[in-house]
């Protein structure tokens, strides 16, 4: 029956397998033993991005055409997934990279693309992404970041909170209000603002709960002037090409959330099976075999989940909206949930930082937040079934 196309859906190809070996062991080889480290010191994992680049992992989904390896979505979130099973912090870096990009890819002109994706794809920059504000959350449409047209050129004004990475990319897509007079959510417009732009500056590193290793600081835009030709998309499509990207990158976070999931569960089996309690092995106790269960059943649903929502971001499928919103709310609440489970699992020794488990339940806990609150899904996916 094995070769019936039918039965196939469900299978992952030699190829997507092949890929994930790969990564996996840069990942144990490369990213693993930096991990507490870059979480210790709250510093950027530079090993990583550097395995990452060596590996072609780096930006794997930006096409041939412009220098990368072309990685499908399904591919791009396996690279993710692997990369999160030892270091949360690390996994941003491809997810990041697609967040930036994504915008490019979907809405840029052929000159802007030739220009900005063939230094990520090579992995010599980084691309971040410049939505929301302090005052502008779930609530994008109501940002106050502004961008005048003056001459052939935009002056920019405005600052962007919790940006991913910010100080270490050399390029951004920032969203600003061209036309405040303009219909709501039809009055913003996407830019690349570079690094170098005068005028632009970046906040304090924010001192965060999890994901340490991944620098999140604010964008402060002073009067920064950027060309006419760094425009992304037709002036005034910026929400719909922002929201459109989210479509397809919560799917990379579900990905990550599964990774992070992975990771946990791989250490509480090993844990269980290892440690003794009233002269038994603690993987001996039902009770704990019913947890472990339970772990796995989720992460392995999550993880379809994650896998179908990804085959029809690569297919720009109508349903993406839902699946890309269910993916990401649904895989990053096991992530937390099954972290925890393993900070239980492991009792006392789940507590402290000489095992992983409790930094895999702090990196979680962002799964349910960013890129947009799993509160905004559920309100995303009603939408969808209502419609």
């Amino acid at each position: 029956m094995s070769g019936n196309p039918d039965f196939d859906l469900f299978r992952i190809s030699e190829d997507h397998e092949a890929l994930r070996e790969a990564v996996r062991a840069v990942a144990q080889d490369k990213i693993a033993p930096y991990a507490a480290a870059v979480d210790e010191e709250a510093r950027y994992p530079q090993e990583a991005h550097d395995a990452l680049v060596a590996s072609d992992f780096f930006a794997p989904h930006i096409g041939e055409e412009y220098g990368g390896v072309g990685a499908d979505a399904l591919a791009t979130c396996i690279v993710i997934e692997e990369v999160a099973r030892v270091d949360a912090s690390a996994s941003l870096i491809p997810a990041v990279n697609k967040l930036g990009t994504m915008p490019l890819i979907l809405a840029a002109s052929e000159d802007v693309k030739q220009r900005y994706l063939p230094p990520v794809a090579e992995g010599r920059s980084t691309f971040s992404y410049g939505l929301s504000e302090r005052e502008a959350g779930s609530d994008t449409a109501s940002m106050k970041t502004r961008a005048r047209q003056d001459g052939d050129g935009w002056v920019l004004s405005g600052q962007k909170s919790w940006i991913t990475n910010a100080g270490v990319s050399d390029y951004y897509t920032v969203l600003a209000v061209t036309d405040p007079e303009g219909r709501r959510g039809a009055n913003v417009t996407a830019f690349v603002v570079e690094k170098s732009d005068e005028g632009f500056s970046f906040g304090e590193k924010e001192r965060k709960l999890g994901i340490k290793g991944s620098p999140t600081r604010e964008l402060h835009f002073d009067n920064v002037r950027i060309p006419g030709d760094r425009v992304v998309g037709e002036v005034g499509s910026g929400l719909k090409i922002a929201l459109e990207t989210l479509d397809h990158t919560r799917v990379t976070i579900g990905a990550q959330a599964v990774g992070i999931a992975q990771g946990a569960l791989d250490h509480a089996v090993a844990y269980v099976k290892e440690r003794k309690q009233f002269g038994k092995h603690l993987a001996e106790f039902q009770g704990l075999q019913f947890m472990l269960a339970d772990m796995a059943m989720k992460v392995e649903a999550a993880r379809q989940m994650v896998y179908a929502a990804a085959a029809r971001s690569e297919r720009g499928d109508k349903d993406l909206t839902f699946f890309g919103a269910a993916a990401k709310c649904y895989a990053s609440d096991v992530a937390m949930e099954v972290t925890t489970d393993a900070v239980q699992l492991l009792g006392g020794a789940g507590y402290v930082r000489d095992f992983p488990v409790e930094r895999m339940m702090r990196d979680a806990k962002i799964t349910q937040i960013y890129e947009g609150t799993n509160q905004i899904q559920r309100v995303v996916m009603a939408r969808q079934i209502l419609r």
